[in-house]
């Protein structure tokens, strides 16, 4: 990718990445902060900023190799240089910067391997060696904007159509119904198809995964951990805006964030609450009257590396015992709900199987009324490749996707 540079760029990527590279915060809540108390910053440097700090978190290990990642002004250059290809010449527009030791300095080592040895150690019991490369250049890879289409407005070939008359390269995508890809990201929110609701920005791996519960016109359908409502907002459009859709999160900001996307989405038939916790009255209330469960369980998050490399750094191995906690403790109080037959839907965007797996085997040993249900039945999609039919289990170098998993349970 080729960005342009100057040295107002060059300032704020050192500004920035002072912030970022303490690993406190999330890299993309830093950018927005930055972004919203700089506004006199033009699109093209807000891009190439954004560029440039991504672009090192995502060889964080490889430039770390050849010490640039506490040179912060020559770690930046570099990055220009040898990664985004800017021009020798274009940096004499920084005036009195020296760079000429940088361009000589070596290319980065390809085969050191941009996840943390402590994900390595974990996931090489169940890939080999070639499986964990592929999978690492693709997780240091730049992610696909992938968007859904909102049928309960547009289906998707019009949105497609309406796509190419703005001059917008767009593609359905390999195994989502509902999915498009954009061949740049092109910023949307100011357009107008997204204003009137016609489509939401949401991975093909979390369509998947929603798609799994099969809501259906007049059911009881609760999303358990509803966050900001991207999966709510899919299984109200799949349930055809009938039935009731109750959107649980122990976050009321983040539950805030559904207010305009659910008025852009045309949607009737949701009902967003606060909850304390798991064991909140308002879930003992719909104890086994609920059809269908949804749980996108909180989690490390370490499927979406390529969207937020800055999680390498931040998240740590320790965290797995309390996580597992929640999880299980979510998924016991989430199956509290189910009418007999009902289904439930687990799932993360990790691709551990301590938060995955072994989190459904330690509930069905809990758990006897309970039974998997295969992935063939809930999903049919051609060449949607997967080791286990038991569960559905999405890798970025495999289906071009975030790494994600999700399993159906039945009460029986």
């Amino acid at each position: 990718m080729n960005i342009e540079i100057n040295e107002n760029i060059l300032k704020n990527c050192l500004i920035l990445w002072d912030e970022v590279s303490k690993f406190e915060q999330p890299s993309d809540v830093l950018l927005s902060k930055h972004f919203a108390n700089n506004r006199k910053l033009k699109p093209f440097e807000r891009n190439a900023i954004a560029e440039t700090i991504y672009t090192i978190l995502r060889n964080f290990y490889k430039l770390s190799d050849i010490g640039l990642i506490n040179i912060a002004q020559d770690l930046i250059i570099y990055t220009w240089i040898r990664l985004l290809y800017v021009p020798l010449k274009d940096l004499d527009k920084l005036n009195k910067i020296k760079f000429a030791h940088i361009s000589k300095l070596p290319k980065l080592n390809d085969n050191i391997l941009e996840l943390p040895d402590w994900i390595l150690q974990k996931i090489s019991r169940y890939m080999n060696s070639a499986e964990i490369k592929e999978l690492d250049n693709a997780m240091s890879s730049l992610a696909p904007l992938t968007l859904r289409v909102n049928t309960v407005k547009i289906n998707r070939a019009d949105l497609l159509s309406k796509f190419a008359e703005l001059k917008i390269e767009a593609f359905s995508t390999k195994f989502s119904p509902y999915a498009i890809t954009l061949s740049n990201k092109s910023s949307l929110m100011k357009n107008k198809l997204f204003l009137d609701g016609y489509f939401e920005v949401q991975d093909e791996a979390s369509q998947l995964a929603t798609l799994l519960l099969d809501a259906k016109r007049s059911e009881m359908v609760v999303d358990f951990c509803a966050g900001s409502g991207g999966k709510t907002l899919m299984l109200g459009m799949m349930m055809r805006n009938s039935g009731r859709l109750y959107a649980f999160d122990v976050n009321e900001r983040r539950l805030g964030n559904m207010r305009p996307r659910l008025a852009r989405s045309g949607l009737s038939n949701v009902y967003a609450q606060v909850i304390s916790n798991e064991n909140d009255t308002k879930i003992k209330r719909l104890a086994g009257k609920v059809d269908k469960v949804f749980i996108d369980a909180p989690c490390l998050g370490l499927g979406t590396i390529r969207r937020n490399p800055d999680l390498k750094m931040r998240q740590q191995e320790t965290s797995i015992d309390e996580m597992n906690q929640t999880q299980l403790a979510i998924l016991q109080s989430a199956s509290r709900l189910l009418k007999p037959k009902g289904l439930l839907v687990y799932a993360t965007c990790s691709i551990l199987h301590e938060e995955n797996r072994d989190v459904i085997d330690k509930f069905l040993l809990e758990n006897q009324g309970f039974e998997i249900v295969k992935i063939s039945e809930q999903l049919q999609i051609n060449d949607l490749k997967l080791n286990d039919d038991r569960y559905l289990e999405l890798f970025p170098h495999i289906h071009g996707t975030d790494g994600f998993f999700a399993c159906v349970l039945r009460k029986v």
